[in-house]
């Protein structure tokens, strides 16, 4: 296989994991968001597993240019969620594999959505 090589980041992804016990932290941090960060965009609240991930989750998707201020103020306000956090470089497996960071506990995600 080779490695997709670039040093360009178009975006960022944030997803908040979260489960029936955290639901309503989760809930109350996904309500402070658009107050906070109005141009970040905020997706849907899913009550189960979508795509790779395999915890409840929600995402917050934000420019390059907000990661200073918005990955900072997450890991300081997560209230005990846990975090996964990537770039959108163009190639999905990778950015969801080697390009990845959690705030919190990491958990292995299931790329097998990313095989040709």
């Amino acid at each position: 296989m080779t490695e997709h090589m670039t040093d360009v980041i178009q975006g960022w992804h944030a997803h908040v994991y979260f489960d029936a016990a955290t639901r309503d932290a989760a809930r109350a941090l996904y309500e402070r968001i658009p107050g906070r960060f109005p141009d970040a965009e905020l997706g849907r609240f899913h009550e189960r597993p979508v795509g790779p991930h395999p915890m409840w989750s929600y995402q917050i998707a934000f420019k390059p240019e907000q990661f200073g201020e918005i990955v900072p103020w997450l890991t300081l306000n997560r209230g005990g969620l846990d975090v996964f956090v990537h770039p959108n470089s163009g190639d999905a497996r990778a950015d969801h594999s080697a390009h990845v960071m959690f705030l919190g506990e990491s958990y292995p995600l299931d790329l097998s959505i990313f095989d040709d």
